[in-house]
């Protein structure tokens, strides 16, 4: 075949006929070897959507007093708004404003705007709990025009959700989807007021699913784009549903790069039930300090992957204490679910009513136990105090020890007994193979191979079975929280 007679035909191989939202590839006829036509999926159409959903969602402006929120530069408030929301830098703003008036003559002004969705049918209303958080005033514009005087019913900041009240009845109501169906890749819809412009529609697709961003919550990510004023707002499903509440976006410039945020709907149902009936949310809590498992750890002490969450420290008098949750303890269940990530336990411990008997599972030592526990509600945190173990005189060091770079002595009873400890080892001086793995001269010993250390004769003989070929892991506390060291001898 002539070289330009097989050019016209690859051409031709390319031309696509669209039909509907989809388009077909034509090959051409008598081609040897052709493939079947494969269709394409076209662009949905969001008409319909927009038009189901967008009475529901409405406009939010909050008025607060002028004093908490000067405005010297000549910016527009939605734009301090999105400076203000996101931690960015304002441009020209001066070291140190001055009232024009003195406070107690200011009126309320204008502070900003958001977005939220009609969640019943009787007025309430659920936004962003940023939204509306100091605001002395709130007005809840419909889409038709209506503006209300809103009520604050409860705003929950670890969520960052908040319901409001506005009296009014037969409102078009939202529909809340399953947030477990929520596919990776989805076509996703958000309509809010970004800058002010009510009823604006964007559109894009899920790009992932419980992200962990160190929020109370895990978000669910999209590159829908969101701006100042979206906050609130909902983020809608193909079928029509509510899966989400946007509430942040990621960025370095300071404007939408294609990375936002938004709450999925069935930990905001959860909130916004519990703001409804009591204006608060009430969490479970245990009192453990946790950090993550890395996979290191999980090797060398026969936890095999890395899950869980590893216990560093546990509150004197907690639910925890009471159990007999150890520092060093890896919490890999909680009531029978997995703990896959540190921040997943949290999260279960949080939405369990304070008062309910759960079930803990731990490793500890190589093998894995339950432990009843009794869930206490969430407090203030309370800062922690650490303090050092005083030694009065340092014994001779022990020559183990000092074969992968420590020195350790015996703990006085004194000190046992201020530390709450049964036993344990101080760490007298750190070289070389313990001081690369990140020891200091002070921590407590507690174990070391998974072999509970009760002195230094204990620590001698459990460091000499251990394979010096393997890195030896050490659990060790420092003030008042524990955590593990992987001591790698030089060979």
């Amino acid at each position: 075949m002539p070289k330009f007679v097989w050019d016209t035909l690859r051409s031709a191989a390319l031309v696509s006929v669209f039909a509907g939202a989809s388009s077909l590839l034509v090959l051409p006829h008598g081609v040897a070897n052709a493939q079947p036509s494969a269709v394409v999926r076209g662009l949905p159409d969001f008409t319909d959507l927009v038009d189901q959903v967008g009475p529901s969602v409405v406009n939010i402006r909050t008025v607060e007093k002028a004093a908490a929120r000067g405005n010297a530069n000549g910016m527009d408030e939605e734009m301090l708004e999105f400076f203000r929301r996101f931690g960015v830098p304002i441009p020209n703003a001066p070291r140190q404003q001055r009232p024009q008036r003195p406070q107690q003559e200011e009126d309320p002004q204008p502070r900003g705007v958001g977005s939220g969705f009609i969640l019943t049918a009787d007025g309430f209303v659920m936004t962003n709990a940023h939204v509306v958080d100091g605001a002395e005033e709130v007005i809840v514009t419909l889409p038709d025009k209506r503006e209300f005087k809103a009520k604050i019913v409860g705003a929950d900041k670890r969520t960052d959700v908040a319901v409001v009240k506005i009296e009014a009845s037969g409102l078009p109501a939202v529909k809340v989807g399953d947030v477990s169906r929520l596919r990776v890749g989805e076509w996703v819809m958000a309509i809010g007021s970004p800058f002010g412009l009510e009823n604006t529609v964007t559109a894009g697709i899920v790009s992932a699913k419980q992200r962990d961003t160190g929020d109370y919550l895990p978000f669910i990510q999209t590159d829908v784009a969101i701006n100042p004023g979206n906050s609130g707002g909902p983020l809608i499903n193909m079928r029509g549903e509510v899966v989400g509440i946007n509430s942040q976006i990621y960025s370095r410039s300071g404007g939408f790069m294609g990375i936002s945020f938004a709450i999925p709907m069935d930990e905001a149902i959860r909130v916004s039930e519990q703001l409804r009936a009591s204006g608060r949310v009430t969490r479970g809590r245990i009192g453990v300090q946790i950090g993550q498992v890395t996979k290191d750890v999980a090797e060398s002490i026969g936890l095999g992957k890395a899950q869980g969450a590893l216990v560093t420290g546990v509150e004197t008098g907690s639910p925890a204490d009471k159990a007999g949750v150890e520092a060093g303890d890896i919490i890999t269940r909680f009531d029978g679910k997995p703990i896959e990530k540190v921040a997943d336990l949290p999260r279960l411990v949080g939405n369990t009513k304070p008062g309910n008997k759960s079930t803990l599972t731990v490793f500890r030592r190589g093998a894995s136990r339950d432990l009843g526990i009794t869930i206490a509600e969430i407090e203030a945190d309370k800062p922690a105090v650490a303090k050092a173990p005083e030694r009065e005189e340092k014994p001779k060091a022990s020559v183990a020890a000092q074969q992968i770079g420590l020195a350790v002595t015996e703990l006085t009873d004194a000190q046992k007994k201020e530390l709450k400890l049964r036993g344990g080892v101080a760490v007298a001086a750190v070289t070389e193979a313990a001081a690369r793995a990140g020891l200091r001269e002070g921590d407590i010993i507690l174990s070391i191979a998974n072999t509970e250390v009760s002195g230094v004769k204990e620590f001698e003989a459990a460091l000499s079975k251990a394979d010096k070929s393997k890195p030896i892991n050490i659990l060790y506390r420092r003030g008042e929280w524990a955590q593990y060291a992987l001591i790698r001898p030089a060979r």
